[in-house]
């Protein structure tokens, strides 16, 4: 049996969704509650490790625990791509192109491998840690790519959210009107939407005096998690009424 979701809108919304939390509830552990980008990172790859063991372990796609894997995968990224960029102090362009280079090598071993980087019929172990693995770092990635389009760019959050927005619809209109592979474009959308998540994020997150629309940490976050927690009950009851039918 299948162990990811179809690939339709709910699904992206879901995505843009968690990897938003996943910015706002990094930065919150990290900043807020003043844990440090190394402590937060190893507490964070912990409950990744532990959300992903028990993925592996089940025999179909159960929304919650999915869902669980994404949201870890994008608030540990968040606090390793700072970590790379503010304490390490290599920069967000460095890590940048650090983190883009080990994406690729990650996909090309999986495509060496697996003949083929398709999502959509992911049903054993080896396929799935790839899948994964590349996830994690495509969500670190995208947190470096939205702090330099926020911060170095000059963009600004609302900017830099803007033009990652653009980016996607790009990609939309690919996928309806051209040729190019699904897989391909799937990959593309897939790290695009982290930067917009962390762009958006801190466009919910800082203060107006920074260009933000001042919710915090706090308050961002809690909405975040009431609309992904919802979401997640809503596809939860529609795979329950199919599997009925």
């Amino acid at each position: 049996m299948k162990k990811v979701p179809e690939i339709t809108l709910l699904f992206w919304v879901m995505k843009i969704c968690a990897t938003t939390l996943g910015e706002t509830a990094g930065d919150l552990l990290a900043q807020t509650l003043n844990v440090g980008y190394a402590v937060s990172s190893l507490l964070l790859i912990g409950i990744f490790g532990i959300t992903l063991i028990a993925q592996l372990k089940a025999k179909k796609y159960i929304p919650v625990l999915y869902w669980s894997v994404i949201l870890a995968t994008s608030t540990a990224g968040t606090t390793m791509s700072d970590y790379m960029d503010r304490t390490l102090g290599l920069g967000y362009a460095t890590g940048s192109s650090i983190l883009v280079t080990i994406l690729v090598i990650i996909l090309a071993v999986w495509y060496r491998r697996e003949g083929t980087l398709s999502v959509t019929d992911i049903k054993t172990t080896r396929p799935e840690l790839f899948y994964w693995t590349a996830i994690l770092f495509s969500n670190t990635l995208g947190t470096a790519l939205g702090d330099f389009l926020a911060d170095d760019s000059g963009l600004g959050f609302g900017g830099g959210a803007l033009l990652i927005g653009s980016l996607i619809g790009r990609v939309i209109l690919c996928h309806y009107f051209t040729e190019i592979s699904s897989v391909i474009l799937f990959w593309i959308a897939f790290v695009l939407t982290r930067p917009f998540g962390a762009t958006f994020g801190d466009l919910l997150t800082k203060s107006t005096e920074k260009g933000g629309l001042g919710f915090g940490t706090q308050g961002s976050s809690l909405i975040l998690f009431g609309i992904l927690v919802g979401l997640i009950l809503y596809t939860s009851s529609q795979k329950k009424k199919q599997y009925m039918a």
